[in-house]
């Protein structure tokens, strides 16, 4: 199973949540650390996936605004 950038930005948010409602609760410290470090690691694990993602697109900026295209008509 390939886990893309949006599934690892999304379970990393979670987690970092996760953290701070576990630490307003005061749960004990060694959980709340263990989810710190892990978050943490995941953070930089989607940064890296993020920017190593094989993705390609077909726009430049001379598409500007695809839904508002009266927004870019004031810029050409």
């Amino acid at each position: 199973m390939k886990i893309n950038a949006m599934f690892l930005l999304g379970l990393t948010t979670l987690i970092l949540i996760t953290v701070t409602i576990f630490a307003t609760m005061n749960m004990p410290f060694g959980l709340v650390f263990f989810l710190v470090v892990l978050g943490q690691g995941l953070l930089i694990f989607t940064v890296y996936k993020v920017l190593t993602d094989d993705y390609t697109t077909d726009k430049t900026f001379e598409d500007f605004y695809e839904d508002r295209p009266d927004l870019g008509s004031n810029y050409r």
